[in-house]
């Protein structure tokens, strides 16, 4: 993490929000599901496919739980009706997790077997370290129910992402893999940059040999090319991997993936929850501040012909 990483990160909240919006909306569809709508269509004709993320989340209140159950409806409805097929990703913490774990449980089987039915495909997002346990047996209890059109999020930082791994593995489970982002104590994450990149080329490693589904979710180009290396030594076929990015985000490393052939998920915010979720996500991930700030300067140059 660079000290520019640091002070983009920190300079976020402090931001007048009407400053932030135009600078957001690079990265967001925007605060409607019709947005949603447009900009996947746009992905899938340069030839990517999309996953959704409703913003919304750490809600206590149960009307604030329904009308984001609501959404997530809607959105389904709304791909199906489309014929797009998008992924919803779901935050537990959106849907009941910190109010009582049976309501979280029932809102996302109730979301699964609705997307079962189009079909699409849900998406169990991985928040912090105190839903970690929740989220990854209620995926193993959905798996045994036969629900199978349903993808955990697992993140590379985290030391006890191995044995969750492990335990699923009979289930050849479908993984979205990340890095991890939110701040926890050492005892629970790796911290070092280069321990987390080679924990996260085990878990994949782990993944493939399995015969689970990898979704290689990172901007790390270190980390892109050391998975294509994986995914030629172990010949995986192409319908067992992904590369999913977020919308926006060093779009030129995204066009060479599908330049050479590789399918690639753009992960598409939207709501109206936008400024609180762009803060957030600088706060926690600095250098995905510097990768914002980086696509910033180049479209600027080409503006002025630099």
């Amino acid at each position: 993490m660079t000290i520019v990483s640091r002070i983009l990160a920190g300079a976020a909240p402090l931001a007048p929000k009407a400053l932030v919006r135009p600078f957001a909306m690079r990265y967001i569809a925007g605060p409607a599901l019709d947005d949603a709508l447009a900009t996947i269509r746009r992905l899938s004709a340069a030839g990517r496919t999309a996953t959704v993320d409703v913003l919304g989340e750490q809600l206590s209140g149960r009307d604030q739980i329904e009308a984001l159950m609501g959404e997530y409806r809607r959105a389904l409805d709304a791909f199906a009706g489309a014929g797009l097929k998008a992924t919803l990703s779901v935050k537990m913490t959106g849907i009941g997790l910190s109010v009582d774990e049976s309501l979280c449980a029932d809102n996302v089987r109730s979301l699964v077997a609705a997307a079962g039915e189009r079909p699409l495909t849900i998406e169990l997002d991985m928040e912090d370290s105190t839903t970690t346990r929740a989220t990854v047996e209620l995926y193993r209890s959905l798996r045994s129910e036969g629900f199978d059109n349903i993808v955990i999020a697992l993140q590379a930082y985290m030391r006890r992402s191995l044995d969750d791994l492990q335990s699923l593995r009979e289930l050849e489970p479908r993984v979205r893999l990340v890095k991890g982002i939110w701040v926890e104590p050492p005892q629970l994450v790796f911290g070092d940059p280069d321990v987390v990149r080679g924990n996260y080329m085990r878990l994949l490693e782990q993944l493939l040999s399995a015969g689970g589904f990898a979704a290689i979710a990172s901007h790390d180009e270190w980390i892109h090319w050391r998975s294509l290396e994986l995914i030629e030594q172990l010949d995986v076929a192409a319908d067992r991997y992904e590369f999913q990015m977020l919308l926006g985000v060093r779009e030129q490393l995204g066009d060479a993936l599908v330049a050479d052939g590789h399918p690639l998920r753009i992960y598409v915010p939207y709501g109206s929850h936008w400024h609180e979720y762009s803060v957030r996500r600088f706060k926690e991930n600095p250098q995905l501040a510097q990768h914002v700030a980086g696509d910033l300067v180049d479209r600027t140059r080409g503006r002025v012909g630099l």
